[in-house]
């Protein structure tokens, strides 16, 4: 399809100051989740909400809320109270959204556990939290999820179900693994351990105690705790209420127009907000259909889900379309039923936008922006931006939201289209870190602003560009370089598919520019070559000194690219110290 890249919004307001202030004309979800999610199953009993295409699953809204409250009851079975954290440490599947939704029914916090976690780090996220409970996969591909539980606990070994006892884990007491359907192997079986189905079939769907929780659960109250992927020290965990993550998936459907006719493809993890909440609840909050094309991300499961499934949308972040764009296979897969989605998660290149809207069909999909702090997003693109601002921003400010851009030094708010600090605040601010007010105090201010440590700049019109994090800004010989800007030239390059730009360490001048750069499948590309391409069209300092050729980039489960480990490894290779020559 052809799309018009020029386009401007006709109507838009000027902005002179880089603040921003989202509608209010649609009013704020006041409900807890599962009361807001029982009156759309009320009101499209037999649609289908689910489709979990690796297990062969399918449910209907009145299905997925039967089961939802049977685990809970299940869970209340347990012996446990509101307020009560249970981890959940897997990859996507239909019991991750079933925990999801129960736990939220009957007031228990969620904690979200990445699957890539290993024994140190799940040992801290699970005492951290104080999770009583932990609904786990036995394993996947090379993870033994089990594995390391025992190798943390082994005298649960001589425990009963419900009854764990650990020094290690202290306040765990029980563990609840995901056995597939029809699975009866007893590899897993051992005392102290549950299967997911006993634990269902525990579960009554009337149980009368549902509605007396529900009764008592506001939507203020924590539902769900995140932990943050930091680059150093120990993660931490951002506590976020119903209210939230429910009103932030609502909006981020209202700007997908998202209707009961939609069925989204969600191969983005769900232990992330991007697939909990864009994924999930942008969904359930609009009678969509959910569909998972795998347990993890595969290009060809998502391409073949779309087709089959015949989705309208579908999420990932830059590096997944790529994947799926550059796969062999990929002229024959049909899809024409696709219209919009959410590309996030990471600085979204202008050129894989483009052929995201060219050759996937999705001229409706759109850019979000924000972090798990605020739950998450706090700018998106709408299907009404015009492609132009939609290939090169990411978006206007979400309603009932204000944001801003400020001088990280004097803290006052900059010009249009001046770089400084995004800060954000409204309902979507998260209620702190948990069990650490220090660190709370430090990201939130005493007026309520989120300092999210990104750069941006805002145009005229009140659109938000991410030129980069505030400590992944380049300085070098006095001229602050913003890699994010490189990136977005070397994508231009008809040999390039993705590259990342950090800066390295030089006594001459500060810093220097290292870039690594993955070629499009069967292309040859040198280190002249790339220098050739920037010369005359960029400044001389903004040219990379460094430049690597390399298959991928280190990044976390969730697609983000880990640029520390980039610089890490380019420092050992070369030898370079802080204060030492190249």
């Amino acid at each position: 399809m052809s799309a018009d890249f020029s386009a401007s919004h006709p109507a838009a307001p000027v902005f002179k100051r880089s603040y921003a202030c989202g509608t209010t004309d649609v009013p704020l979800i006041e409900q807890p989740i599962g009361a807001f999610f029982d009156a759309i199953a009320a009101r499209q009993p037999e649609h289908e909400a689910l489709v979990s295409v690796h297990q062969g699953r399918r449910y209907s809204y009145r299905e997925l809320q039967r089961e939802t409250d049977r685990l809970a009851s299940a869970l209340l079975g347990l012996g446990l109270q509101p307020g009560e954290r249970v981890g959940i440490w897997s990859h996507n599947n239909a019991e991750w959204l079933l925990v999801q939704l129960a736990t939220a029914k009957v007031g228990l916090i969620l904690v979200n556990i990445n699957p890539a976690y290993r024994t140190a780090e799940v040992e801290y996220a699970l005492n951290k939290a104080g999770c009583q409970a932990l609904v786990t996969m036995a394993q996947f591909k090379t993870s033994d999820y089990l594995g390391m539980l025992r190798e943390l606990a082994p005298e649960w070994a001589h425990g009963q179900p419900g009854e764990l006892e650990s020094l290690t884990l202290p306040h765990l007491k029980a563990v609840v693994w995901i056995d597939e359907a029809g699975q009866h192997s007893s590899e897993h079986d051992q005392p102290g351990l549950m299967r997911f189905s006993d634990l269902l079939a525990s579960g009554n769907a009337d149980d009368a105690r549902l509605a007396d929780i529900a009764a008592t659960l506001k939507a203020s109250d924590p539902i769900n705790i995140q932990f943050t992927s930091g680059t150093t020290g120990f993660p931490k965990g951002a506590a976020l209420t119903h209210r939230n993550i429910l009103n932030n998936g609502f909006f981020i459907g209202e700007a997908m127009r998202l209707t009961p006719a939609d069925r989204l493809c969600i191969p983005v993890p769900l232990y992330h907000c991007f697939g909990m909440v864009l994924g999930n609840l942008a969904c359930l909050t609009h009678g969509a259909t959910i569909v998972y094309p795998n347990d993890g991300f595969e290009p060809l499961s998502v391409l073949q889900a779309v087709q089959d499934e015949k989705c309208t949308g579908l999420h990932g972040v830059p590096t997944m379309f790529i994947a799926e764009l550059d796969h062999p296979r990929f002229a024959e897969f049909d899809l024409s039923t696709l219209r919009t989605g959410i590309m996030a998660g990471s600085p979204c290149p202008t050129e894989v936008m483009k052929r995201v809207v060219s050759s996937m069909n999705l001229g409706q999909i759109t850019i979000a922006y924000g972090m798990t702090e605020t739950s998450p997003v706090s700018c998106q693109s709408s299907i009404d931006t015009p492609l132009a601002k939609r290939v090169s921003t990411v978006g206007l400010v979400q309603p009932h939201i204000e944001v801003k851009i400020i001088d990280p030094e004097s803290r006052e708010i900059v010009a249009t289209g001046v770089s400084g600090e995004f800060c954000t605040r409204g309902y979507s601010v998260m209620h702190g870190y948990w069990d650490d007010a220090p660190r709370t105090q430090e990201a939130i201010d005493a007026e309520g602003w989120m300092h999210t440590g990104d750069l941006a700049t805002m145009d005229g019109e009140g659109y938000v560009n991410i030129v980069g994090r505030i400590k992944d800004m380049v300085i070098r010989g006095g001229e602050n370089i913003y890699p994010r800007e490189i990136e977005e030239f070397l994508y231009r390059h008809p040999k390039v598919q993705d590259v990342q730009v950090v800066g390295l360490p030089d006594k001459r001048y500060g810093e220097e520019l290292c870039a690594w750069v993955v070629t499009r499948p069967g292309e040859t590309l040198s280190e002249d070559e790339v220098r050739a391409f920037c010369k005359g069209k960029i400044a001389h300092y903004k040219v990379p000194r460094y430049i690597r050729f390399v298959s991928g980039f280190p990044m976390t489960v969730t697609g983000k690219i880990q640029k520390f480990k980039i610089r890490d490894e380019m420092k050992n290779q070369l030898g370079l110290e802080e204060d030492s020559t190249a």
